[in-house]
C-alpha cells in the first residue's frame, strides 16, 4: 500500500477499530499464483505483546491447498471511504477519494482442531449475540460442529509488517478542508463517517 508520510498513522487503536468494523477482508497469497479470498478475520489480543489475526476459508478453495506453515500472506482491510469532489475546492483541482485502510503482512500458522473450534466459537458469538434468537456454537452440538469443521481451513496470521493509512484531505488548506467536511455531512453514511474522522484529526492537531 502506497502511504505518503502525510497519510501514515501509527495509531494501533485505529488499526483495531478498522479491523473490528471491517472484518470481511482480503486474504492475499502468491505461493503458486496470485490468489485472494474474502474472509472474516478477527484480531486475537489474548497476549497484548503478540497480537495476531485469525481467519478460515474453505478447504475446497484452491488457495487453501497452497498454504503451509510459514507461508507469507497479506491481509487487506478497507475502512471508511468516500468520494471527494473537486467542486468542493476554492481553486481548480482534481477529484479524489478519502479513506482509511490497514494492510498486515504476516506468516501463516495452520490451526489445529481445538484452535479452529475456539476460533469458530468466538467468531459465531461476535455476530450471533445481536440476533433475537442467537445460535451459538455450543448450541449446535460438538459432533455437528466437528463434522462441519472438516470443510474449514483455519489459520493464524502472525504480523511481520503493519501499515495504517488515513487519507483525509490533510494536504488541503483549511478552507477547503472545512468545506469538504460540510459537503460530506450532506452525503451518505460513509461520507458522514469520513467527515467525523476529519474532525477528529483536526482536533488532534489543535
Amino acid at each position: 500500500m502506497f502511504t505518503p508520510k502525510l497519510f501514515q498513522s501509527n495509531d494501533y487503536n485505529l488499526m483495531k477499530e478498522i479491523i473490528r468494523e471491517n472484518a470481511f477482508a482480503l486474504l492475499i497469497s502468491s505461493e503458486d499464483k496470485l490468489r485472494a479470498t474474502h474472509s472474516l478475520m478477527m484480531l486475537n489480543e489474548d497476549n497484548p505483546d503478540q497480537i495476531y489475526l485469525e481467519t478460515h476459508i474453505s478447504r475446497a478453495n484452491p488457495q487453501a491447498k497452497t498454504l503451509k506453515n510459514g507461508n507469507k500472506v497479506l491481509c487487506d482491510f478497507l475502512g471508511s471511504h468516500s468520494y471527494i469532489s473537486s467542486s468542493w475546492y476554492e481553486q481548480v483541482n482534481v477529484s479524489t477519494w478519502n479513506y482509511e485502510a490497514v494492510q498486515i503482512y504476516g506468516e501463516i500458522q495452520i490451526m489445529n482442531s481445538d484452535e479452529l473450534y475456539n476460533h469458530l466459537e468466538k467468531l459465531t458469538y461476535k455476530y450471533e449475540k445481536f440476533q433475537q434468537c442467537p445460535m451459538y456454537v455450543k448450541n449446535m452440538g460438538k459432533e455437528f460442529v466437528e463434522k462441519e469443521m472438516k470443510g474449514a481451513f483455519g489459520m493464524k496470521i502472525i504480523p511481520t509488517e503493519i501499515y495504517i493509512k488515513q487519507k483525509l484531505s490533510q494536504n488541503r488548506k483549511e478552507t477547503d478542508f472545512e468545506n469538504i467536511i460540510s459537503q460530506l455531512e450532506k452525503t451518505d453514511d460513509q461520507g458522514k463517517k469520513i467527515a467525523k474522522k476529519m474532525k477528529l484529526i483536526k482536533n488532534k492537531t489543535l
